[in-house]
């Protein structure tokens, strides 16, 4: 068995636990704090450069809780390495941090492209991609993703979704024709801090019924093979098939 596929074998095989989720508004702790605690301080050391990006992101940005922050950085890092993708997908970049932790398990020739709707934070999440080195590797595009998507000629080995909630399914069918067998689609925020469990949603609230319909949805399809993780606020581990 090759190398690679070892490393494939044992991220199958692996359990991951949570921390809080990353809405800003609500703070939900799967765990107890002092277990939190206790995962964190025996897990890797959030790297330097990405200690000043979470800084920065709460000092300048707006809404900085969309970060994802250290242990959830280091989770998408270890996911990356365990993959070692080629061509990585992010959809949904705030300011940068997850594609900088899912690009350090990218191979050496490999491309991660982001997209995102918002273009003033283009020059924010382009400063600190420059400066981990990864400034002609990953590729930003600036629009809605659902018009960006089947304009790239690529096929993807990993795949991070985090952008609006109602067009998780649609980001979903857009992408499953260009996963490479074996694949991984990364979901973000699927248990919507505990928001899937409701039966009854306020008029305005259109997120919790998408996500609710997009996890049944990966149950359901046959072309994935799928588990959830409760780290912070949900994370689907998706397999293409």
């Amino acid at each position: 068995m090759s190398p690679r596929a070892q490393s494939r074998g044992l991220f199958y095989k692996i359990i991951l636990i949570g921390l809080d989720c990353a809405r800003p508004d609500i703070v939900m702790h799967f765990l107890p704090e002092k277990i939190d605690d206790y995962v964190v301080k025996h897990s890797e050391e959030e790297p330097e450069l990405l200690q000043q990006l979470n800084r920065e992101t709460f000092q300048k940005i707006l809404q900085p809780r969309m970060l994802s922050g250290h242990y959830q950085g280091r989770v998408l890092s270890m996911i990356s390495k365990l993959v070692n993708p080629k061509h990585i997908l992010e959809i949904g970049t705030y300011t940068g941090y997850s594609a900088i932790c899912l690009a350090e398990g990218m191979q050496k020739s490999g491309e991660l492209h982001t997209i995102d709707i918002n273009e003033e934070l283009y020059d924010f999440q382009r400063k600190y991609f420059d400066k981990f080195g990864f400034g002609q590797q990953i590729i930003q595009h600036l629009g809605n993703a659902l018009d960006i998507i089947p304009k790239l000629d690529k096929t993807f080995d990993l795949v991070f979704i985090d952008a609006d909630k109602e067009n998780y399914s649609n980001y979903f069918h857009a992408i499953i024709d260009k996963m490479n067998t074996g694949g991984i689609i990364l979901s973000d925020n699927v248990l919507w801090s505990g928001k899937v469990l409701d039966t009854e949603f306020k008029k305005e609230d259109k997120s919790t019924p998408a996500l609710i319909e997009y996890n049944k949805l990966l149950k359901a399809d046959k072309r994935v093979e799928t588990i959830i993780l409760p780290i912070r606020d949900g994370l689907t581990i998706s397999r293409k098939l």
